[in-house]
């Protein structure tokens, strides 16, 4: 993602499709669309590239980070904020904003929660993406790896699972030389993209205990309240 980009696109308040698409895109219908330039791998070619299977073992060693975000929507959208990752299942998105989104998994669950509107959203994480990018080890066995580019500032690799997440898909995109991951981008079953490059990472880090806490009393309250209006 390219600073005249970051520069060109304008800040705004994520809606609930755009939080989803930040690795919560459910199952659907359409066809998947391989991204542009990822050479699609045949049925022979089942087992992970070898160079996939080296970068997914690197990030799966990956046990906590912490870092910034930009977020861009299906449209150029952008939001940003602060995230939090803990393996396995853990991660938390702070959004900037005065909406104060959040979007958070516990290990079993993933929430996403607009505190200023009073909304809870729950979903089981071994539905969504984020389970791939949160287990404790990255199998890419099962022919999982749909397509991969291997570029001298960048290797992208693509993944599907329709037992996971249906027709929808994540596409990784990670530093050559130091097997560092720096975006992915969920196409939903739709066939729309929302982007996540992050920066200013750092590893092992300790967390608040409660950092990826879901108060599953609260949701449950919040969504009462919304189903007797």
């Amino acid at each position: 993602m390219t600073t005249d980009r970051l520069a060109r696109t304008s800040t705004f308040a994520p809606t609930r499709r755009h939080l989803l698409g930040l690795g919560l895109a459910l199952a659907g219908t359409a066809a998947l669309n391989l991204a542009p330039g990822l050479r699609l791998l045949r049925p022979a070619e089942a087992a992970a590239p070898d160079v996939a299977q080296k970068i997914a073992d690197h990030f799966s060693a990956v046990k906590t980070m912490t870092g910034e975000f930009v977020q861009f929507g299906p449209k150029g959208e952008q939001t940003g904020g602060k995230f939090f990752l803990e393996r396995p299942g853990k991660i938390r998105f702070n959004y900037d904003g005065a909406s104060d989104f959040r979007v958070i998994s516990d290990g079993q669950s993933v929430v996403i929660l607009n505190k200023k509107l009073r909304t809870s959203d729950l979903y089981p994480l071994s539905k969504t993406p984020l389970k791939l990018l949160l287990d404790d080890r990255i199998d890419l066995s099962g022919g999982k790896v749909t397509g991969i580019k291997q570029e001298d500032d960048l290797t992208t690799i693509q993944l599907a699972d329709k037992q996971v997440f249906g027709n929808s898909k994540i596409t990784m995109m990670f530093d050559p030389k130091t097997y560092e991951l720096r975006q992915w981008t969920i196409t939903d079953a739709q066939g729309k993209d929302t982007t996540v490059m992050i920066f200013n990472t750092r590893e092992g880090v300790n967390f608040a205990a409660d950092t990826f806490k879901i108060d599953y009393t609260a949701n449950r309250e919040l969504n009462a309240k919304k189903s007797n209006r």
